[in-house]
């Protein structure tokens, strides 16, 4: 099994601009999906915001953003980034999860999500926030 960890940046209503100026720099795919898209709009101010976006190109390079949720705390520089490490094997994935989160806080707890099987976010006892999924067709 492969696992990857990617910087997951936190953006409020900017994550599709900066996509595109990561994807202009470094060139590769990008792929967006809205909150809209997602089937998870809490407040219509969101519906065209990025729940989830990503660049991968072929020289390595990776980052994801997302624009944080109208109703969620946001201030620029808090709360800026998240580690994701995301693999193919959920046995795996879940007990990575188990060892992150010892003397962390669990906040949001490894479950099934609507576009992955398994899908979590904690931060570990040293405030590293880290969301953590297993990679399936639609992610």
């Amino acid at each position: 099994m492969s696992v990857t960890t990617v910087p997951h940046i936190n953006l409020r209503g900017q994550a599709r601009a900066a996509l595109a100026f990561y994807q202009a720099v470094f060139g590769g795919e990008l792929t967006q999906v809205t909150y809209a898209q997602m089937g998870n709009l809490q407040d219509p101010a969101d519906a065209d915001h990025i729940i989830w976006g990503q660049v991968v190109a072929a020289n390595g390079f990776r980052i994801m953003a997302c624009d944080v949720a109208a109703a969620t705390a946001w201030h620029q520089g808090e709360n800026a980034f998240f580690v994701s490490l995301r693999g193919n094997d959920a046995d795996e994935i879940a007990a990575q999860w188990h060892q992150l989160s010892e003397g962390g806080v669990i906040q949001q707890p490894l479950a099934p999500a609507p576009w992955t099987p398994l899908y979590g976010r904690l931060k570990d006892r040293f405030g590293v926030v880290w969301v953590v999924d297993v990679a399936s067709a639609a992610a």
